[in-house]
């Protein structure tokens, strides 16, 4: 694939995703408040679990189109997930004097993550063995 359908479809992908967050966002503050930052975290875990299983893929040999790569891993998941936007959460909560529910955000983002790579690489691995 050459490097200007490269950029294309990392574009397109980063699309859909800033979509999709923007979305669950808009749903997670509708449904719960601003309380905690459940959108952030759930973008997070979804986002893992879904790159944890494209790296599955491409390691078992799971015969995909070369583009998916950069749409699904570079595209979509980078601009789903957000390290700022959890950091900042973070610090919101510090500031406002919320500390319990600041180390709760980070204990949870850094567990539920790395399952959810676990999860999807091995659910993946699995189903190509």
């Amino acid at each position: 694939m050459n490097y200007g359908l490269t950029l294309l479809v990392v574009a397109c992908g980063g699309a859909l995703g800033a979509i999709s967050r923007f979305q669950i966002t808009n749903w997670f503050s509708a449904w719960f408040g601003s309380g905690f930052p459940y959108a952030t975290l759930t973008v997070n875990v979804i986002g893992c679990f879904i790159m944890g299983a494209l790296v599955s893929m491409l390691n078992s040999g799971t015969l995909i189109a070369p583009h998916w790569r950069p749409l699904i891993g570079v595209g979509f998941l980078g601009a789903l997930t957000t390290f700022s936007t959890f950091s900042f959460d973070t610090f919101a909560l510090f500031s406002e004097g919320f500390w319990m529910k600041a180390m709760l955000n980070v204990v949870l983002n850094l567990i539920l993550c790395m399952a959810a790579v676990s999860a999807g690489y091995y659910l993946l691995l699995s189903r190509s063995a």
